[in-house]
């Protein structure tokens, strides 16, 4: 297991660098001129270069890319066009949202997905199974946005028992009573993707059903629940966890609509605003962060595989 561990360490390294290149030349294929962008329409073309020169944007590009390089390695990923502050900092003051915004809509899902695709496995082919399919495939269907703002027009406009939108920090605060501003959007996100978990948990199972030891342990008597349990959610949670991994990754890196929606200060519409004010170095910083993570989560994923199910071993 650590020589396994140790080996894919080993590989994060020429894929962060391969990311990194990917990543700071797409930015810089985009069009448009960030000097530009902060100046107006009204400012002049000297006024522009003169901008362009105190970024560094008129630099060759292959010599900003080993700066920013160099740097990112060192932690730092430079600083924001816009925000004039370290793109490290800009991207903390968002985090908060979307961290909480990510491991609550998890929380829902779990709770909902795997519960509900087990009992839907269990009772193939009934009425239930036919109605919690039907939800499931209702659930994926609708637009995120149709399902935040039917949400916010009934709980915060109608009930007026939930706010509708914003969300003041409960680090800075401390006031937990503010994560009430986060349920709504919560539960947005989560809707489709429970809905994929629903589905995925009961056709892993039913995969696993057919085979040949699950008939084996029944004709020795074993109870049904640990029939369901130990024999087939167990081997069927593989496929599970993977998607609970991309699932939590796709959340955790923000979503726009979402975020729109409900006017939360989260990473997602933090991408989509340093696209439109051209800050690359943003931009830049959130890319390679989300990559970061994706690549971590990816390895904790995998070695989750050797303690869920014993005949994986990794050596």
């Amino acid at each position: 297991m650590l020589a396994y561990t140790f080996r894919r360490l080993l590989t994060i390294i020429p894929t962060l660098l391969i990311a990194s290149i990917l990543i700071f030349s797409f930015m810089h294929l985009m069009p448009g001129d960030p000097a530009a962008v902060m100046l107006g329409t009204n400012a002049t073309p000297e006024q522009v270069e003169k901008l362009r020169v105190q970024l560094g944007l008129d630099r060759p590009i292959y010599v900003q890319f080993a700066t920013w390089l160099q740097e990112a390695f060192r932690g730092d990923l430079g600083d924001s066009i816009f925000f004039q502050s370290p793109v490290l900092s800009v991207i903390q003051n968002r985090a908060e949202t979307s961290i909480f915004v990510a491991t609550f809509s998890m929380l829902i899902i779990l709770i909902l997905g795997i519960p509900i695709g087990v009992i839907s496995a269990v009772k193939y082919n009934t009425l239930l199974d036919q109605l919690t399919m039907g939800f499931a495939m209702l659930a994926a269907s609708i637009p995120t946005f149709w399902l935040g703002l039917n949400l916010m027009i009934l709980f915060s406009v109608n009930l007026d028992w939930l706010p509708s939108s914003g969300f003041p920090s409960v680090l800075e605060s401390g006031n937990l009573n503010n994560l009430k501003y986060l349920i709504l959007p919560c539960i947005t996100l989560a809707a489709p993707n429970s809905a994929l978990i629903i589905r995925l948990t009961r056709s892993s199972m039913l995969d696993v059903m057919k085979e040949e030891y699950v008939k084996t342990a029944r004709a020795k008597g074993l109870k049904e629940s640990i029939v369901i349990l130990k024999h087939i959610f167990r081997n069927a949670i593989i496929s599970i966890v993977s998607a609970l991994g991309f699932t939590f990754i796709a959340l955790l890196s923000g979503t726009v609509v979402t975020e729109t929606v409900f006017s939360l200060p989260g990473v997602g519409r933090l991408v989509v605003q340093s696209v439109l004010r051209r800050d690359y170095p943003v931009i830049q910083g959130i890319i390679f962060v989300v990559v970061i993570l994706y690549v971590f989560i990816n390895l904790l994923t995998d070695l989750s595989y050797a303690f869920l199910d014993p005949r994986i071993s990794y050596e």
